[in-house]
C-alpha cells in the first residue's frame, strides 16, 4: 500500500476526505519536507566545511540541489497526472521558476546577515545560526513554496488530468478507471 493510502487510513473520515480532495497539495507539501531536509544537509555540510565564510552561497547551492529532487519527485509524483506541455519545455519552466524561488529562498537571508548584520562579531554565534535558519531556511522556504506552487500548477503543469493515472500494484501498470480507491493515490 503506498505511503499516502497508508497515512490517510489512520486519518479520521471527515478530515480524509479534505486531505483526499488536495492530495495534490498534500503530495507537493511531503516532497516540499524531503526537499527541506535535503537543502538544510547539503546546505549545512557546505556551512560547517568549504563555504564557511558564504552562507548565502551554500544556502543557494542547497536549494540548487534540493530543485533537481523537487523537479522528479513533482513530475512523477506531485503533478504525475497533470501536464500539458512538452517535457522539455515543462522542465525548462520549471528550473526558471525554480531559480526564481533560489532567489526567494535566499533573499531573507541575505537581508538578515548584510543589511540587518545578524552575524559574527556584531552577535554571537548562536543569534547568527538562529537568525540563518529563521530567515533562510523557513522564511526564505515559505515565500519560494507558496511561489513555486502557485506558477507549477499555473504554468509548468496546467492542465489537470493531463496524463492517464497509473495504478501500480502487482502485476503490469494499467490505467485507472477512475474508482474511489484510485483517486485516493
Amino acid at each position: 500500500m503506498p505511503l499516502i493510502e497508508t497515512a490517510l487510513a489512520r486519518v479520521p473520515e471527515p478530515l480524509r476526505a479534505r486531505l483526499i480532495k488536495h492530495r495534490e497539495l498534500l503530495k507537493f507539501a511531503v516532497v516540499g519536507g524531503i526537499c527541506f531536509v535535503v537543502t538544510n544537509l547539503v546546505n549545512y555540510a557546505l556551512k560547517l566545511t568549504i563555504l564557511n565564510t558564504k552562507p548565502v552561497t551554500a544556502l543557494a547551492i542547497a536549494v540548487v540541489i534540493a530543485t533537481i529532487v523537487s523537479y522528479i519527485l513533482n513530475r512523477e509524483w506531485s503533478f504525475r497526472t497533470r501536464g500539458g506541455r512538452e517535457r522539455h519545455h515543462e522542465a525548462a519552466l520549471f528550473f526558471l521558476i525554480s531559480g526564481i524561488g533560489v532567489g526567494l529562498n535566499s533573499l531573507p537571508l541575505y537581508v538578515s546577515r548584510y543589511l540587518l548584520h545578524l552575524q559574527v562579531p556584531r552577535v554571537s554565534l548562536l543569534v547568527q545560526e538562529i537568525a540563518d535558519f529563521g530567515m533562510g531556511m523557513i522564511l526564505g522556504t515559505v515565500l519560494a513554496m507558496v511561489f513555486r506552487l502557485w506558477a507549477f500548477k499555473k504554468w509548468v503543469f496546467p492542465q489537470a488530468d493531463a496524463r492517464p493515472r497509473v495504478v501500480r500494484g502487482w502485476g503490469r501498470p494499467r490505467r485507472a478507471t477512475g474508482g474511489a480507491d484510485e483517486r485516493a493515490a
